[in-house]
């Protein structure tokens, strides 16, 4: 079972590598930002929660995050594996996903970290934003603020992975169809 954890700032690309990455392996892709919108729009009692922390541009606190996750993957018994996009997002999170899929006799095979320099986030998120309509995607200010949560809070998740020899960095700039042959050869390798 292959099982990814698909790492990178707000605007890496995480979205759109995950689902070219999902149909190359046949992974189950789950996103926490689709789970936390879904569960937004469904107005659940998680779903509100989670909004109120995103709409500041802070991470959502790890129980809430970690019950919708875990309900997501027991909706997939039978799965040669999953990608996990934007979680885990701290240590904390990473021990308690692992003690998680331990109990299903799985584990995470490989965190794959796309590297994007902030200017470049930056751009992408307001590009984004004014395309799909995203409010956490249309103020710079915010952005930035969810930049500098993710290098101050979730960048360091990288070396609990590294410590476990499961960290590949890829380049996250350039064609997509690039970034993605990258993604294959670290997740290959």
């Amino acid at each position: 079972m292959l099982n990814i954890v698909l790492f990178g700032p707000p605007g890496a690309g995480k979205g759109t590598q995950a689902n070219r990455i999902k149909d190359h392996y046949s992974l189950v892709h789950l996103s926490t930002g689709d789970i936390f919108r879904f569960n937004i729009t469904k107005a659940t009692k998680l779903g509100l929660l989670a909004k109120s922390y995103m709409d500041k541009g802070e991470l959502v606190p790890d129980e809430v995050t970690i019950k919708m996750l875990e309900s997501e993957v027991i909706k997939h018994p039978n799965s040669s594996g999953f990608i996990f996009d934007g979680f885990p997002r701290t240590t904390n999170q990473a021990e308690t996903l692992d003690k998680f899929l331990e109990s299903k006799n799985i584990s995470i095979s490989k965190m794959v970290a796309l590297d994007v320099p902030d200017e470049e986030l930056i751009k992408r998120l307001l590009s984004r934003g004014k395309e799909s309509g995203r409010a956490d995607d249309q103020n710079k200010d915010i952005i930035s603020n969810r930049i500098k949560v993710y290098k101050d809070q979730t960048a360091v998740l990288a070396d609990y992975y590294r410590s476990q020899n499961k960290l590949a960095s890829v380049n996250g700039v350039g064609a997509v169809d690039e970034i993605t042959i990258r993604l294959y050869n670290a997740i290959d390798n």
